[in-house]
């Protein structure tokens, strides 16, 4: 069973979280501030933290930094009443993987902890497999029976974050942001032009393909037998 460790200052959203969590079959450890949480990680193995922003003391973006500056790579959804982009974007600069904005659907909050639970132990592996389909993220390469494509790295990771989230619709902002990051110089055409090749080099592929969303970005699509 998997321990989830909630991070909330409010006692009421505190308990809410709980017992959603514990519905869907989640044991929880609760801290009442990012310090209280740092404290409860010395005892207990957690496998994802739910993190509030606004705490008292240590908050949320500095909880975050403190976290992955010691190494530990904890998957972290990060819960906020905060939602302008500037936000957004400190708390993936601070290291969390995810991000909600308060009121949280209780479904959608479900359905993010799954793919992020999902995703940590795809990358513990670095192996993401799909059918007969075998993505190595090491090897940069792309397998099915005895056929290996090796790719560039960045179609490679764009293949393989899109592959990890079948059906998760994706911005080219998004993509921009995680695969040449922030910084980046290149445009967002350049997103299309590595969708194109990925898409030419693995149309004969039936397992999965990559689709266009008009006015937004793409998403994967997993195709069963």
């Amino acid at each position: 069973m998997f321990r989830i460790m909630i991070v909330e200052d409010d006692a009421h959203t505190r308990r809410l979280m709980e017992a959603v969590l514990h519905r869907a079959g989640y044991e929880t450890v609760s801290a009442s501030s990012g310090e209280d949480g740092f404290e409860k990680l010395d005892h207990y193995q957690v496998d994802l933290i739910l993190l509030d922003v606004m705490m008292p003391g240590m908050d949320g973006f500095a909880f975050s930094r403190e976290l992955r500056g010691a190494g530990d790579m904890t998957p972290i959804l990060m819960v906020t009443a905060r939602s302008l982009p500037e936000d957004k974007k400190q708390g993936f600069l601070a290291g969390t993987d995810d991000y909600m904005v308060k009121p949280v659907d209780e479904e959608e909050m479900l359905l993010r902890i799954k793919a992020l639970l999902r995703r940590a132990k795809i990358s513990d592996e670095r192996k993401l497999k799909i059918g007969e389909v075998t993505l190595d993220y090491d090897a940069l390469s792309v397998s099915r029976k005895d056929e290996t494509v090796t790719l560039p790295p960045k179609e490679f990771y764009l293949l393989y974050k899109l592959l990890s989230y079948p059906d998760k619709i994706f911005t080219r902002i998004q993509l921009m942001d995680e695969i040449w990051g922030m910084d980046t110089d290149s445009g967002t055409a350049t997103v299309n032009v590595h969708i194109n090749r990925l898409r030419k080099r693995f149309e004969e592929w039936p397992e999965f393909s990559l689709e266009a969303i008009r006015g937004i970005g793409y998403k994967s699509v997993i195709h069963h037998p």
